[in-house]
């Protein structure tokens, strides 16, 4: 059996009381869901429910047909249970709070009254309450639900490899099939053990990476055919307008991967996709190691992330951001030397 005891004291002892104590869990993740928040926010469910207690799954928008695999996905709501009266909200994967999304300003009053727990990894979160866990140093929020079930002494082979498939994802999808600088000795650690309580690596890697529809491939086509350049290649960017879903027949999920794709240039210190959103802008960054911090570049846009990999909504028309944000990352670009 593969130990995580050396790695356990990382879980705050508040975060644990604070679960073990609540009956009736709201447990949320962040708006457009991804493997990690859906993994980690269903994990939070099983580990709140195996004792007895009720727990709510909620996303501010549906689940994409991507993560459909997932064991539980199906169970996720995009309002609170009414019939519930929530006694926590346990917040999953949220780099700030306005992550969540369009749910709350739903139910402002529900969010605004229940004590909470934040567990998440992103560098930007500035989360200081009592009952939150910020670990920027973590690959996935599901690695450190990971450890959290293990501080439960839950067994991560829960619900016959259930449990174990969700948080693989969530670490599969952040650290790109463990390419990414992200990935540590304790994640691949807290990893094998996923894989020891049931969870398919490779069927979960195939499915988040290697797997995609035709419509997806064609607005993938669509968004390197507007591959653009600037300070002399050490920039790489592309846009996405809403006509593109449109056109190849896409839904907005169906983006992810692009900008990973983007980001594999030989030359390009700095990835950038512009992806129209209505009347604004979603920005998503990627940066080489070493270079520029991407939640540098995404924070003078009022986003954030992980210094290699950020994103930001900027409330300007595509055209408009691009020229702000590539006029910012040419700055910054200009200053790394190698």
């Amino acid at each position: 059996m593969i130990d995580l005891g050396p790695w356990l004291d990382a879980v705050p002892t508040a975060v644990v009381e604070r679960l073990t104590a609540a009956r009736r869990v709201l447990a949320v993740g962040h708006e457009n869901p991804d493997a990690d928040t859906l993994g980690a926010t269903l994990a939070v469910c099983r580990l709140v429910e195996l004792r007895g207690a009720t727990a709510t799954a909620v996303f501010a928008d549906e689940v994409p047909p991507l993560y459909d695999f997932l064991p539980a996905a199906a169970r996720a709501r995009m309002d609170p249970d009414p019939s519930i009266d929530y006694d926590l909200l346990v917040v999953s994967d949220c780099g700030a709070l306005d992550r969540i999304g369009s749910v709350v300003a739903r139910h402002p009053a529900l969010f605004e009254r229940l004590p909470r727990v934040v567990i998440d990894h992103h560098a930007s979160n500035d989360a200081a309450g009592p009952g939150d866990w910020i670990e920027p140093d973590s690959a996935a929020t599901c690695e450190m639900v990971a450890l959290l079930a293990a501080r439960l002494g839950v067994p991560l082979d829960l619900g016959g490899g259930a449990l174990a498939s969700e948080l693989m994802a969530g670490i599969v999808m952040d650290t790109a099939t463990f390419a990414h600088p992200n990935a540590t000795p304790r994640t691949l650690v807290v990893s094998a053990a996923l894989v020891e309580a049931g969870a398919p690596l490779s069927d979960i890697s195939r499915r988040l990476y290697r797997s995609k529809p035709a419509a997806q491939l064609r607005l993938f086509g669509r968004a390197l055919d507007r591959l653009e350049t600037a300070a002399g290649g050490r920039i790489i960017h592309s846009t996405l307008l809403d006509a593109d879903l449109t056109a190849t027949g896409s839904t907005a999920p169906f983006s992810e991967g692009i900008i990973d794709l983007l980001a594999q240039s030989d030359d390009a210190e700095v990835a950038i996709l512009f992806k129209e959103a209505g009347e604004g802008t979603r920005l998503s960054v990627r940066t080489k190691p070493g270079g520029v911090d991407a939640t540098v570049l995404t924070g003078l846009f009022g986003g954030g992330g992980h210094a290699r990999a950020s994103g930001a909504t900027i409330g300007l028309p595509v055209a408009e951001a691009r020229r702000a944000v590539l006029a910012e990352a040419e700055r910054l670009v200009a200053a790394v030397r190698r």
